[in-house]
């Protein structure tokens, strides 16, 4: 009878213990599905896929991803350099791969001519535009002595029966333009030189 009493009261407290393991494993089976549902719904959504980098326009256009504006002047390396090392054209930092960046040079004095047949003066101020990079600014500055020359060469041939055309400014930029960019390829194997523009015009 006490052999009874006491099998009794040892599977009474060996209850309490049983009980308390279930507890244990039923919250951490819980807690196993839950995270399981988590983990499976963020994989499902793509979460853990590695998301692609952004590039821009212009890396767009190096990396061959995407056909430069215009056919050409962009760069093909990575080092900055144009094609065969001449100048590129600057892209702008814009949603627009198509827009490239303007640089703008004054020429630092007048140009002052005598108009061919005649004693009128013709004394002008000249500022040229280019999309391409610095170096073309830079060029213009080395060579400024040798393009002076064949600019005032070609301002010479004008006659007093151009100034009367109305197109003799827009054909007088074209001629220096065209002129300039020979005469800097001659020296540095690119002109690079887009337009030309007066910002003082005085025929005396």
């Amino acid at each position: 009878m006490a052999e009874q009493v006491e099998a009794a009261a040892e599977e009474e407290g060996k209850k309490p213990k049983s009980n308390l393991i279930k507890i244990i494993l039923a919250v951490v089976g819980l807690i196993v599905v839950i995270a399981g549902t988590v983990v499976g719904t963020l994989f499902a959504a793509g979460f853990f896929k590695p998301k692609p980098a952004t590039l821009t326009a212009e890396e767009r256009i190096q990396l061959g991803l995407e056909a430069a504006p215009g056919g050409g002047g962009q760069g093909d390396g990575k080092d900055g350099k144009g094609k065969d090392g001449k100048p590129e054209k600057m892209a702008k930092k814009s949603p627009d791969a198509q827009k490239f960046d303007f640089n703008y040079h004054q020429m630092d004095r007048d140009f002052l001519v005598n108009l061919t047949g005649s004693k009128r003066v013709m004394s002008l101020q000249v500022a040229v535009m280019t999309r391409y990079d610095q170096r073309v600014i830079d060029n213009l500055k080395k060579h400024e002595f040798a393009l002076r020359s064949v600019m005032m060469d070609v301002m010479r041939q004008s006659t007093e029966a151009d100034l009367a055309k109305p197109e003799f400014r827009v054909e007088l930029g074209k001629k220096l333009r065209d002129a300039m960019n020979t005469k800097l390829e001659s020296f540095e194997d690119f002109g690079g030189v887009e337009e030309v523009f007066f910002t003082s015009f005085i025929v005396q």
